[in-house]
């Protein structure tokens, strides 16, 4: 079996479907090849089933502290069932529909480079007329020191069917912390272990409100610590961890959250000169640079630009646009550097985290001179309607020679959906003379862009 098309994408997660989609567009034929489940790590194992088990956690903590609501819990087999629901029981049916009706033309298997625009997926040999796209996305990396005692991954804490007695986490990051506010919630007796602060890549503050949420919701959080050594007597029985400090803890499940390596050890890449298991270094279309006669492209996770779903589908639409106008003969569109640059992302934590764009390092990396503002979220009236008691921080990273905002973040509870307004404003380039316009609605959160400006001057 084989068959001619005009680009071939490995990989039918988001990033996948996006590229061959706007491939297809762009009047080109395409198909789409997928290992697993279509739909990928997003749909079944990641965001979205994440936010499912989240987003109940943090309605009952929001309820919590409003006086006059009473009585909200959580229903944890009615949280689980409202989780599997988001996952579609882990049946891709209707995104293989999808698929089709796109006019995608699907392959079941494992797909592998087999030389200059050509895949193999079973005994089947595909041949790419204009373009192969790897989007492959990553996996769960495992340190070698839980290696011996069969941790979960972020698959199995998305997916379990019930809460462990006891869960160990290893890994500060946005997947531990996420998943020791869900399963703490959910019964489980957690234990949190970092080798350094809480998300790192935030700022402090924002690590801090998370550190401070999760010890309040009953969290075990050790941060500064390693481990040194994990046992499990014997299958399906406790894990012991021995850390730095001297300490033990034992848990009936340990989840590795300690990173993500590419999921590319067995795509071929040995087959074009490139490393198998390795990062793809791409341009800004996503055309991987190593690969003489540019017909490789690589999108999403896989080329370590944004290990996030929203910017591969970003990536995505620009690969596939680059390839339509260059099987036309065209230049592609002019893109530019918000895929690293203007990357948001919300940490579903209990409070939320929500950035965009750089932190004060990056940009005076970048060789900005950079004025940080920061604004406590409690002084602003809609925060202090949207909760008692209300915890939260705002900060602005201002490009001082151009007026113009390059990053933002907000730390607190509700931050999640008000990310999106300074994801305009880095990435528009906005004045602040300029924004200062931009009336927000009184009595908001939103209002903190008022006082933030305030703070700044204006």
């Amino acid at each position: 079996m084989s068959g001619v098309y005009d680009v071939i994408v490995i990989g039918a997660g988001p990033t996948g479907e996006n590229a061959a989609q706007r491939a297809v567009r762009g009047g080109l034929t395409a198909a789409i090849v997928e290992a697993e489940l279509v739909g990928g790590e997003c749909s079944y194992w990641a965001c979205m089933p994440s936010k499912a088990l989240l987003r109940p956690v943090a309605a009952v903590a929001e309820a919590s502290h409003l006086r006059g609501v009473a009585g909200a819990r959580l229903d944890v087999p009615r949280v689980l069932g409202r989780r599997d629901s988001f996952a579609h029981g882990w049946q891709d049916d209707g995104q293989a529909e999808w698929v089709k009706n796109a006019g995608i033309e699907l392959f079941r298997g494992g797909g592998r480079i087999a030389g200059e625009r050509r895949v193999r997926v079973g005994d089947a040999e595909l041949a790419a007329g204009h373009a192969i796209v790897v989007c492959t996305g990553t996996r769960p990396a495992v340190p070698p020191v839980l290696a011996g005692v069969s941790p979960w991954t972020s698959r199995e804490a998305t997916s379990a069917q019930a809460a462990p007695g006891r869960l160990a986490i290893v890994g500060g990051g946005v997947v531990g912390c996420e998943m020791a506010a869900a399963w703490q919630a959910l019964g489980a007796e957690v234990t949190l272990v970092s080798r350094g602060r809480l998300l790192k890549r935030a700022p402090e503050f924002a690590g801090d409100l998370v550190e401070r949420g999760l010890r309040d919701a009953g969290v075990d959080v050790r941060v500064g610590v390693t481990v040194t050594a994990a046992s499990r007597g014997e299958p399906g029985g406790p894990v012991t961890i021995t850390l730095g400090d001297g300490t033990t803890t034992e848990a009936d499940e340990v989840l590795a959250a300690t990173g993500r390596a590419p999921r590319t050890e067995d795509i071929g890449l040995e087959s074009v000169g490139l490393t198998p298991g390795s990062w793809l270094d791409v341009d800004d279309t996503m055309r991987v640079r190593a690969v003489e006669g540019g017909w490789l492209y690589a999108a999403g996770d896989v080329n370590h630009l944004a290990l996030l779903t929203h910017m591969g589908k970003y990536q995505a639409r620009i690969c596939g646009d680059a390839i339509a106008a260059r099987a036309r003969g065209r230049q592609p569109p002019v893109t530019d550097q918000s895929s690293v640059t203007c990357v948001p992302q919300v940490i579903f934590t209990v409070p939320e985290v929500a950035t965009v764009g750089l932190t004060a390092g990056q940009a005076q990396a970048r060789g900005m001179r950079v004025r940080v503002v920061g604004y406590e979220l409690a002084h602003v009236a809609g925060a202090s309607l949207f909760a008692d008691g209300y915890t939260g921080r705002a900060q602005m990273i201002v490009d001082e020679s151009s007026k113009t905002i390059v990053g933002m973040t907000l730390a607190g509870p509700g931050v999640a959906e008000m990310i999106h307004a300074a994801t305009i404003a880095v990435a528009g380039q906005i004045p602040l003379d300029r924004l200062w316009h931009a009336v927000p609605s009184y009595p908001t959160m939103s209002e903190v862009w008022l006082r933030l400006l305030e703070a700044y001057g204006l």
